[in-house]
């Protein structure tokens, strides 16, 4: 049931020209920017893009200027959140190349107000197919008062996504043609 979500997401997810990837990761900034939850953050996590992921880049480098921004860094299977002052100065490393910061800046888990979470597909109840490995699962679980935002393609927001028990769900996810308000049903 995955399989059938992910490979025709990732297929026209992986045919977007470069272009249009950043128009519509601009207007995704946009809707993201203009959300009220956004605006009372003080510190955010972003998660840095790698391929044809919504381009968290320019969003990093824009939310510099007024947010204390945390990016992820995997240490051991896991995700530790690292302060940075300087998008630039993030390398590439591990098995994708996603750049990470070089030493971690450590933060207090309860200090992160918001955690931007990136996903192949995502629901309307917040339930998200990820890449696998349970990095953002993991660590969503530590930081239960943080509001969660899947930045996704509207192509993304499927019907429903199989969960598991482990499964953390977002809050809402922008895309850049809508803001999607998550509501689970029991």
């Amino acid at each position: 049931m995955k399989t059938e979500i992910k490979e025709p997401i990732l297929h026209k997810r992986d045919s977007m020209a470069k272009g249009e990837i950043l128009q519509k990761s601009n207007k995704i900034k946009e809707n993201l920017f203009n959300l009220e939850e956004y605006k009372k953050s003080k510190t955010v996590m972003f998660f840095v893009s790698f391929n044809n992921e919504v381009d968290t880049h320019e969003i990093i480098k824009s939310a510099l200027k007024n947010k204390t921004v945390v990016v992820p860094k995997v240490v051991h299977h896991e995700i530790e959140p690292s302060l940075i002052i300087d998008f630039d100065n993030l390398v590439p490393s591990g098995r994708f190349n996603i750049p990470e910061p070089i030493e971690i800046m450590k933060i207090a888990n309860k200090n992160i107000n918001m955690v931007l979470v990136p996903g192949i597909a995502f629901d309307k109840e917040g339930y998200r197919l990820g890449y696998g490995f349970g990095f953002y699962d993991k660590f969503l679980k530590k930081v239960p008062k943080a509001i969660k935002i899947g930045l996704a393609f509207d192509f993304q927001v499927v019907g429903n996504v199989p969960r598991e028990s482990h499964d953390v769900p977002v809050d809402l996810v922008v895309t850049e043609e809508k803001i999607v308000k998550c509501k689970r049903t029991l």
